[in-house]
């Protein structure tokens, strides 16, 4: 790589940085358009015109979207440490006033959403007002690392290591039937013998399809669903028999817990963070919240 000029020191500005990492985490035209909130034209102007100043390529055009060379990852990487300290900078003037305030986005997937944190998010509405909330409830993770989500609230035995975070707790998990269908059964008819209901083949190596074609390999399931809430859903409503969290069900009186927990599905809860984000007064709220709020059935 050639050594920066008085050319780029000259012309590359603020709103350049913003540009490039927008696109370098953004991927493509659109995701960088929704960062900066532009159209997806102006993000391909402003990317070629620093080209022709720079006299560098910075990004790679692919079949998968942008890919960032080395000297675009390396001004990304600039980019990223001036929005850090902007950060400590808006964090150092807000914190004479010591009420948490601003925007937090967290992701998790539909399932912890709805039977973890909105049981307890009004309580931590109505006690930090001055934060909003923007949650994303998706089976995709986010890229913490790159920014795209503030905190990522997911079931993991290893979390990434460039993240920081707290463990809140053990997922545990068991084999339920709906206690209608199971009143309906025959007299000494076996589980696997049963109607089956399993997550759908976008999920093929989860730890519950792993568990039943080891314990269970003659269970071929009659009905795929596309999340573990829709398992529990099935489940409750007659459908037949199948492996959910306890949190998800946590005594519902339609469903029938068959056997113990399941020891080999036991996984960790864990909320996630960029290192970078840690001394946020916002972040710290949800953590602390998170921490003594959450309680996983046992």
């Amino acid at each position: 790589m050639k050594a920066p000029s008085a050319n780029l020191q000259s012309k590359l500005g603020l709103p350049d940085l913003e540009t490039i990492l927008a696109l370098h985490r953004g991927r493509t035209l659109a995701g960088a358009a929704e960062r900066l909130k532009v159209d997806a034209s102006t993000v391909f102007r402003a990317i070629r015109r620093i080209e022709k100043d720079i006299g560098e390529v910075l990004f790679d055009r692919g079949r998968h979207g942008y890919a960032a060379t080395t000297l675009g990852r390396a001004l990304a990487a600039h980019a990223e440490r001036i929005e850090k300290q902007l950060e400590e900078a808006r964090e150092t003037a807000f914190n004479q006033d010591t009420e948490p305030s601003g925007l937090l986005r967290i992701t998790l997937t539909e399932t912890l959403f709805h039977t973890v944190l909105l049981p307890i998010l009004p309580r931590f509405a109505a006690a930090y007002p001055r934060i909003e909330l923007e949650l994303a409830t998706t089976n995709a993770i986010a890229n913490v690392g790159q920014r795209e989500a503030d905190i990522a609230i997911r079931v993991t035995n290893a979390p990434p290591e460039h993240l920081v975070g707290i463990r809140l707790g053990t997922m545990r998990s068991a084999l339920w039937g709906g206690r209608d269908y199971l009143a309906a059964q025959a007299p000494g008819r076996q589980v696997e013998e049963m109607d089956w209901i399993a997550l759908d083949d976008s999920l093929p190596e989860h730890p519950s399809h792993i568990w039943r074609r080891t314990a269970l390999p003659s269970v071929a399931p009659r009905y795929k669903v596309g999340n573990l809430l829709a398992v529990a859903g099935a489940v409750v409503n007659g459908l037949g028999v199948g492996v959910v969290p306890l949190a998800v069900m946590r005594g519902h009186p339609h469903a029938v817990m068959l056997g113990d927990p399941l020891p080999e599905l036991d996984i960790g809860l864990w909320a996630l963070a960029h290192p970078d984000t840690r001394y946020l007064g916002r972040m710290k709220a949800m953590f602390d919240f998170l921490r003594a709020e959450i309680a996983l059935p046992a």
